[in-house]
């Protein structure tokens, strides 16, 4: 019998331009288990996909200090996160949601 073999799956890999990158972002954001480091580790792969060196230069951070905050075993300041968002050529932005009022059922 033949062996199989399997390499992992990069996500940054598959993100080529702007377009897909934001998308992405949108997807995770969009996780009902989303959590900050969640988010995080999702830059992260934005940010290998656009090249770290040149996210952590425009984001103002040593190249070291982007892999940390962005390795998602942290959770990075919402300063480090928007810096990072706009290096990346991303805008964060609100959107509201409807939230069901329990106490008006």
């Amino acid at each position: 019998m033949k062996k199989t073999t399997t390499t992992g799956y990069d996500v940054a890999e598959h993100l080529r331009n702007p377009e897909e990158m934001a998308a992405y972002l949108e997807a995770c954001l969009e996780e009902p288990d989303a959590d900050a480091a969640f988010i995080a580790k999702a830059l992260g792969d934005i940010a290998r996909a656009k090249g770290m060196t040149q996210v952590a230069r425009d984001a103002g951070l040593s190249r070291e200090s982007l892999y940390k905050a962005l390795s998602g075993d942290r959770k990075p300041g919402f300063d480090t996160i928007l810096k990072i968002i706009k290096a990346l050529g991303l805008k964060l932005h609100a959107e509201a949601c409807l939230i069901p009022n329990p106490s008006k059922e």
